[in-house]
């Protein structure tokens, strides 16, 4: 396991990190991209996906899959 050390500080009216160019390319983004912050049981978990995305998606794969012909008619 990694650890960083980031160091918050004011940007504008706001609060920012700056990240590492090394954390950058470990997360494989850059500049406009964006991040997600997802509170776990274990902590924060920050990743390049939403976690809810990703299971709405699942389910909806699901559903889709089991509901595919009355989908099918309801798009006519």
């Amino acid at each position: 396991m990694i650890t960083t050390e980031l160091t918050i500080q004011k940007v504008g009216n706001s609060m920012g990190v700056t990240f590492p160019k090394e954390l950058l390319n470990k997360l494989r983004v850059s500049e406009g991209d964006k991040l997600y912050v997802t509170e776990t049981p274990e902590g924060v978990l920050l990743s390049t996906y939403a976690t809810n995305f990703a299971e709405a998606m699942e389910a909806y794969a699901e559903g889709s899959s089991k509901y595919r012909n009355t989908l099918h008619q309801l798009a006519q």
